[in-house]
């Protein structure tokens, strides 16, 4: 996987650092701090004046964010289920996505080689993201880079949750309501068909006033647990068609 070059090597344009900086929603106060973090190694001499040393700074800056906020987020998940999460949300795969999403290549100082390529290896593209957190942390400590992490990574957490949590929708949909819309969702029994040996139960879901479609289950946790489901379709947070909507997960 690679991204496209931006920019041409040599040092970052001065004029270059604080269209950046509106671009990270942080003023740094040593700005040498952020030209550091886009300065690969391929672009200098002596590999201490890279952001090599910020990537490493950065990746642990990262990882301690994002295990915080999954641990208070998902307070009933064991630690296999937060290990995993973790790993799939500071990974080079979805670093490198953020990156690529702020445009922090095309402020990169390169090499000429690397530039001449015309694209940067997924290596590269995360690193810089990482390279930059670690500048941040340094420049204002864990409460300046938590807001960066945390407003370009939430959307990610919340995708590999749902992936995560498919076994239980009702879960998913309680931590979702509870932290976004500050609401507890509901169910309703809608109705019931059918003999008592073979009963179907129509369960309608509603967070605050808003109403979700129903759904059907042969027990009541079944149908609750497929209400759940499209209720997270109808919020955006699941797509049904990738979960299989029409199996019902796993129970209460």
């Amino acid at each position: 996987m690679s991204r496209p070059i931006k920019n041409a090597p040599g040092a970052p344009a001065p004029e270059s650092l604080p269209e950046c900086q509106r671009i990270l929603r942080y003023q740094f106060q040593r700005p040498e701090l952020l030209a550091a973090a886009l300065t690969h190694a391929s672009a200098v001499t002596d590999r201490s004046q890279s952001n090599e040393r910020l990537e490493f700074l950065g990746d642990a800056v990262l990882g301690l964010i994002i295990c915080r906020h999954v641990y208070e987020l998902f307070p009933a998940d064991p630690e296999g289920r937060l290990t995993t999460l973790k790993s799939a949300v500071v990974s080079r795969k979805t670093c490198a996505q953020v990156s690529q999403t702020l445009g922090l290549p095309g402020y990169m100082r390169v090499g000429a080689g690397v530039a001449r390529a015309g694209r940067l290896p997924i290596s590269l593209v995360a690193g810089v993201l990482e390279a930059v957190i670690g500048a941040i942390y340094l420049d204002g400590g864990l409460e300046a880079a938590r807001p960066l992490v945390l407003r370009h990574m939430q959307a990610w957490i919340d995708r590999y949750a749902a992936s995560a949590h498919q076994d239980n929708y009702k879960s998913m949909l309680q931590q979702y309501a509870q932290r976004t819309l500050g609401r507890t969702p509901e169910y309703r029994i809608v109705r019931e068909s059918g003999p008592d040996h073979h009963k179907s139960f129509h369960i309608q879901v509603c967070v605050g006033a808003r109403e979700f479609e129903s759904a059907t289950g042969p027990t009541k946790q079944q149908a609750e647990q497929q209400a759940a489901l499209r209720a997270l379709a109808a919020l955006g947070v699941l797509d049904p068609a990738a979960s299989g909507s029409e199996e019902t997960p796993g129970g209460e």
